[in-house]
């Protein structure tokens, strides 16, 4: 890891936190020592839910990308370990998509002995095909926008769709990462 950028958000970020988030970065460098700068965003939230208190964002640039994880946890470094944890299966799967990718561009003979040693030590990881693995139908109650927020904040959801009875159109209210709300209204 070449550059980093480590900058906290309502909390000081001590040396023992640079320590441990540098330890984490140097450790990702084995899955793809390609990795440019990354930037690191620790925030202390005053949250209801102490689970989401502590969050960590870490933005990874790769030549070919970008490679993102957002983790939260009551305790800092536990946050720290899940987002790194992620970071890790995500720059496992892009190595293996970018050597598949350029394995299929270029005809290679068979790989010889020596080769087949150096190969053995990459993680087979299939790729992801998304698919919509459940669904849920819900009546559309007109309300207003603040209503609505109100209504996500009792069910503990991070967004709210609900008919907007002002402008007569669906809405969604969310949660913003800055702890603010945000309102999705399309043009009618």
């Amino acid at each position: 890891m070449r550059i980093y950028k480590l900058s906290g958000r309502n909390v000081e970020v001590t040396d023992a936190m640079r320590d441990y988030v540098e330890e984490k970065l140097t450790r990702l460098d084995r899955y793809n020592d390609q990795i440019t700068d990354a930037r690191v965003t620790l925030t202390v939230r005053d949250v209801r839910d102490s689970g989401r208190r502590n969050r960590v964002e870490v933005q990874l640039n790769v030549p070919n990308g970008i490679i993102r994880a957002e983790e939260h946890h009551a305790d800092m470094y536990a946050a720290i370990d899940k987002a790194s944890d992620v970071l890790e299966r995500q720059l496992r799967k892009f190595k293996t998509k970018y050597l598949k990718h350029r394995h299929d561009a270029t005809p290679q003979p068979a790989p010889g002995p020596a080769e087949a040693d150096v190969n053995a030590g990459l993680d087979d990881v299939s790729e992801f095909v998304p698919e919509i693995v459940r669904q849920k139908r819900f009546d559309l109650r007109p309300m207003s926008p603040e209503d609505a927020v109100t209504q996500m904040e009792a069910l503990g959801h991070d967004f709210y769709v609900f008919m907007n009875m002002g402008s007569g159109g669906c809405g969604v209210v969310y949660r913003r990462k800055d702890g603010h709300y945000g309102l999705i209204e399309p043009n009618v």
